[in-house]
């Protein structure tokens, strides 16, 4: 009897770890993907367990063979690698466009930001690392855009991610910074801070692709979460973090 009770919890365990989804997340979509995974847990009883790294660490991973089930990228580029390589199940969709925009803890300026950056107010700038994080590479375009680059070259700091990015602005260790809008209309971060929107002209939209992953385990699963996010429930919650909708 307790063998066969043993046996039962050892398939309802592994059942339930069957059931979980391995989600590669690039780190701007982290504070918007707490409400993702709460939503589709309760559209499908499915968990979501997310990872949070730049876009170019996770593509090297998955070309490595890191388990993902799917990857939530911050632009179209690497997911597009991933397919033609033949690590995708599927060509890569657009779920969300995201924006930049300059924050601060301290008292700064922002509406003559182009001023105050290259001025003695403000010492460093925190900014995700362009080689691996889309959003890096587009606040380098928006700086070389308004003919900023060499002027605010030697004040840069660079974050691995998004993550990061966050953590220097926040902490202070970085007089402002670019990150994604998302993170500051956030409920954790709302109201931190002062930010302001840099201009669309400046940079590139971000599309922001999604794909399933060949190697997955949970393929059935994998594609159920990939047309979840494409859904109404989905949108709305991408919406309300402040990205734009395909």
């Amino acid at each position: 009897m307790r063998m066969l009770a043993a046996s039962l919890l050892f398939a309802l365990c592994a059942s339930a770890a069957a059931d979980t989804l391995t989600v590669a997340v690039a780190a701007n979509v982290q504070y918007a993907f707490d409400d993702i995974q709460a939503e589709f847990k309760k559209e499908t009883g499915h968990d979501l367990k997310p990872v949070y790294n730049s876009s170019g660490k996770f593509t090297a991973q998955i070309m490595n063979g890191a388990p993902f089930d799917v990857f939530l990228s911050a632009d179209m580029e690497y997911p597009e690698k991933l397919h033609k390589e033949g690590f995708a199940a599927a060509p890569p969709r657009v779920y969300a466009y995201g924006a930049l925009v300059l924050w601060t803890m301290k008292d700064l300026d922002l509406a003559n930001w182009k001023t105050v950056l290259p001025g003695p107010a403000v010492a460093k700038i925190a900014m995700a690392n362009p080689k691996t994080a889309p959003y890096g590479r587009e606040t380098m375009k928006a700086f070389a855009h308004f003919r900023l680059d060499a002027a605010l070259a030697p004040k840069l700091v660079f974050g691995e991610s998004i993550s990061q990015t966050n953590q220097y602005i926040h902490s202070r260790a970085a007089d402002a910074g670019v990150t994604a809008k998302s993170v500051v209309v956030s409920p954790e971060m709302k109201g931190q801070g002062k930010w302001i929107d840099l201009p669309r002209e400046a940079y590139q939209p971000i599309a922001q692709g999604m794909v399933v992953l060949r190697h997955g385990e949970q393929k059935a699963l994998a594609r159920q979460f990939h047309d979840f996010m494409l859904s109404p429930k989905a949108r709305a919650i991408l919406e309300r973090y402040g990205y734009l909708l395909p």
